[in-house]
Formats: C-alpha cells, structure tokens, sequence
C-alpha cells in the first residue's frame, strides 16, 4: 500500500511557504488568512518558476517508467509497446511518457518500451529524429522517414515480442491515439507473423494513466491546496462589491488569477448565482445562472487547473452576507452538511475490484434511504481533469454507464468526487438550494483521503 501523508524531500520543496494555502471548512480569520496568502503565493516561492519545474516533473516520470510501467505491462500481458506519433497529431499518452521540456513529436517520434523480464527490466527506446534525452535509449536518429520506419520494424523484429500493444481503442479517447495512417504504415513494415501479434493497448494505457505513484501523491495535496486557495481569494470581499461585480466578473478573475500564478486551467472557470425567489425544482439537473451578485445570494464556482501534470477540478460554494447578517444563515449550514454527508456515503463505498457502476448504485441506495435529493457524478482525476478509470455516475445518467462505469476501481487511484444535493432553505420559505460540490481526494486501497482538505463551512463575502 502506497501512503502519500510521509513526508518526502520533494513535497516538503514544493510546500515551502503554502502552510495553509487554500484549505476551506475553517475559521473566519483563517480564511481570511488564505486569502492573503493566496495574493502572494507568486511571491512566496510556493509556486516553481517555468525553470524549476522539469526537475520534479521528470523525477516523477523516472519513478514512474522504472517502477509502475513494468507492473502494468505484466498485469496486462504486454511484452512491447509502441506509441508512435506525428508532430500536431500526437498520441494523447505521449506527453505521460516524455521529459519535461518536450512540446511535440518533433516530425515522427517513436517510442518502443520492451519487457525483459524480472531481472532485466523494461527497455525504453527511441526510434525519432532527436533523442529524448537520459530516460531513453536511441535506437536509432536520422532524418529519413523510409529508414526510420524500417528501423522500426527492425528492432520489433530482433526481440521477437508475442503481444504488441498498440494505442487503439473503441471506448477510450486516451488510449486511441494512433492515428490511421500511422497504424497502416506499421503494418506495411512488419512481416504477417509480426503483424498478427498487434493487439489494442487501451487496458496498459488506462492503468498507466488512472495510477499514481508514491511521489505524485506526495506533490497532489500541494496542487490542490493552490487551485482551492483561489477559489478562497475569488469568494470574498477583496473581489466581490454587491451590486456592482457580476459572475462573469469572478469567473474571469479567477482565469487571470490563475494566469498570473502560471497555473494552466484545463476549462473556463464557471460561476453562478441563486438567489431567493429564484427556480431550483427537484427534477433540474442544475440550480442558478448569472447575474449582478447581491446580498443574499449563493454563490458556486467550477474550476480546474494542472501543474506539474497533476490536474485539480473543484466546486465550492459562498455565500453574500445580507446588511446586518454576522453569519451564514442556519439553514445554509445544515445544507452544507447534508452535501458532506453525501459525499461521506458515497466515499464509504470505494470497494478495490468493484466498479464504477457498483459504487454508485450503492451509494444511491444509501442517499435514497436517508431521504435525500441528490446527484452522483464523480470521475477519475489525475494527468487530465477528466481522467481515464471507473465513471461513478453521469449528471444525466444516474444510471449504470457502460464500459466506463464498468471500469474497476484500483487502489493509488484520484478521483473528483463530485455531485450535488437540493435542500429546502427554511430561510428562503422553503425554496430548493442546491449545494454542488467537488473536491480532489486519492484512494489508497481502503479509504478515500481529501487531498487538500474539503469545503465544510461556506466562503462568506462580508
């Protein structure tokens, strides 16, 4: 079992002087805390300069090629691997596999990974044009295409692989990236005997990237502090004026925050509003649209960003103060807790081989039998925001989803679990609140950790 709470030499380097950076659920003056320090972790150090970062990315990678790729490869039944790529069409695991800097498949880049066995280990070569420096092994770098290719075949040939794994896949986008010219190509170069040995990847390709080793979960609570302390910074006074800024606004602030941390969002960052006297029926998927934010309005935003190839997606929700209000009204505290509980029925069902499927029928008997509106729709997180691994429900699905609701669920795994509850806010006459939530937490074999905390108490904006 892999445990990512020891403290390593890394984590305790990406974490100097975040402290507390971004964890909601506390106190008022604490979050105030956050705030600031959120205005000033581009000054702090807490964030690695475009420069700093290749050295613990490709730590991680050298961690990762040595030590999760040969696992993978035998649990599949995969001796060799081929992930071949043209510049501006390349493999979507391609950039899992590389060394930071690497920006494209220069021309054709050809990347062959070759299973030795116990003792000998997992060869990784290089079949391109420029080498990819100290992680792999040219076979090959010159600048015609025809040898290349020839190249190609040749060293297939000389280790004699029975089951090559090649990147194409029905169901999975991640493990479908070999284009079809390419996929032709290999097969005008390879012998019948060779050829027949083809076989789809997508299973390796799903488990490399669903898995996450001990150094990532190390790094993951610091990523997730970072996205969350902006949300922090976003849902208070410091950026909001009642009557004045609008959703639109924080949206778009949040975007530039993030910009100006150079912490890449993978969607636009959403943020809307409801409001009493508002619509929010039971069977809406989705409470609250834009406007002018106002006193007495919820607030809810949606945002992700990625950085050191670990990728957050996070909804948390605020509140604006009415004149004379000190606090949030009771009745959006025990909301709040009705979506934590959600989330601890859900969580309570993470079961090692179950499936996606499994989980989430589960967890609805349990919500339905305590009586509670709801929606389940978690997904893995890990180097995408929607990662490849067990589908936990659908925002218009909450049903069984096939193929990947029928992924099973794997320990040193990331998910967003992520949904939503609708409670009558006896405050608004009991009009129907809905509280979405979503929040990074990692699997470990037998319970599921939040990475940086969870929302418990809501962002007040004073």
């Amino acid at each position: 079992m892999i445990s990512w709470r020891r403290p390593g030499l890394l984590v305790l380097l990406l974490a100097i002087s975040v402290g507390s950076v971004g964890l909601t659920g506390v106190s008022r003056g604490e979050e105030m805390a956050v705030a600031e320090q959120g205005r000033a972790i581009n000054k702090t150090g807490a964030i690695l300069t475009q420069r700093q970062r290749p050295a613990p990315v490709n730590e991680v990678l050298k961690e990762r090629l040595e030590e999760l790729l040969p696992r993978l490869m035998r649990e599949t039944g995969i001796d060799m691997w081929l992930v071949l790529n043209r510049e501006y069409a390349e493999d979507p695991v391609y950039f899992s596999l590389v060394p930071d800097p690497v920006f494209a498949a220069r021309r054709t880049t050809m990347l062959v990974f070759f299973d030795r066995g116990e003792e000998e280990g997992v060869e990784r070569l290089t079949v391109s044009r420029y080498p990819l420096g100290d992680l792999y092994e040219a076979a090959w770098e010159g600048g015609d295409l025809e040898e290349q290719w020839l190249r190609l075949a040749e060293v297939i040939r000389e280790r004699d692989p029975q089951r090559i794994g090649i990147d194409t896949s029905r169901h999975w986008a991640v493990a479908d990236g070999l284009t079809a010219g390419l996929r032709a190509r290999l097969a005008e170069v390879l012998e019948p005997k060779l050829s027949k040995r083809l076989v789809s990847a997508e299973e390796l390709v799903v488990r490399w990237l669903e898995t996450r080793t001990a150094r990532e979960l190390e790094i993951y609570p610091h990523v997730v502090a970072l996205a969350r302390s902006v949300i922090a910074e976003a849902f208070s006074e410091r950026v909001i004026t009642p009557g004045v800024t609008t959703t639109d606004d924080v949206a778009w602030y949040i975007r530039q925050r993030y910009a100006d941390l150079d912490l890449p969002i993978w969607f636009m960052p959403d943020v809307d509003l409801q409001r009493q006297g508002g619509e929010c029926e039971a069977d809406s998927p989705f409470c609250g649209g834009s406007d002018v934010i106002r006193r007495g309005d919820i607030l809810h935003t949606d945002v992700g960003i990625c950085y050191l190839r670990l990728c957050t997606d996070t909804q948390e929700m605020g509140y604006v103060l009415r004149a004379g209000e000190k606090s949030v009204p009771k009745g959006l505290v025990e909301a709040m807790a009705v979506g934590n509980r959600w989330q601890d029925l859900l969580t309570a069902e993470f079961v090692t081989g179950d499936t996606g499927n499994e989980i989430l029928a589960r967890a609805a008997a349990v919500a339905e039998a305590e009586g509670m509106e709801f929606s389940i729709y978690s997904h893995p997180i890990g180097l995408f925001g929607h990662a490849p691994g067990p589908t936990i429900g659908m925002w218009d699905n909450q049903g069984p989803t096939p193929v990947k609701g029928d992924w099973r669920l794997y320990p040193n795994t990331a998910y967003a679990i992520e949904g939503n509850v609708k409670v009558k806010l006896p405050e608004w006459d009991g009009q129907l609140v809905q509280i979405k939530l979503e929040q990074s937490a990692a699997y470990d074999g037998t319970g599921v950790d939040y990475l940086a905390g969870r929302q418990t108490d809501w962002h007040v904006v004073r």
